[in-house]
């Protein structure tokens, strides 16, 4: 699983740094939908901006987008 790092309170500058080395590089995306439902997304990130950054299917080639207080408070979680 990616590491956020365990400083408290999170910021979208730790969270950004975690996420650069990932950069153009294949991931596993779990996203939370509620009542026990979820989507798994293989995906590359392909571009990180101040509060969001994006996605690209591998599927499909679609362009996703999630916030960093997605990742805070866990309805996605990227593994490796």
């Amino acid at each position: 699983m990616l590491v956020i790092p365990a400083k408290k309170p999170y910021n979208l500058k730790n969270i950004q740094d975690a996420l650069k080395p990932h950069l153009n590089k294949l991931v596993k995306i779990k996203c939370n939908l509620g009542r026990n439902k979820s989507e798994t997304y293989e995906a590359k990130i392909i571009k990180l901006y101040n509060c969001v950054f994006l996605i690209e299917l591998v599927q499909n080639k679609s362009i996703k987008s999630f916030s960093y207080a997605d990742i805070i408070t866990k309805t996605i979680k990227i593994y490796e």
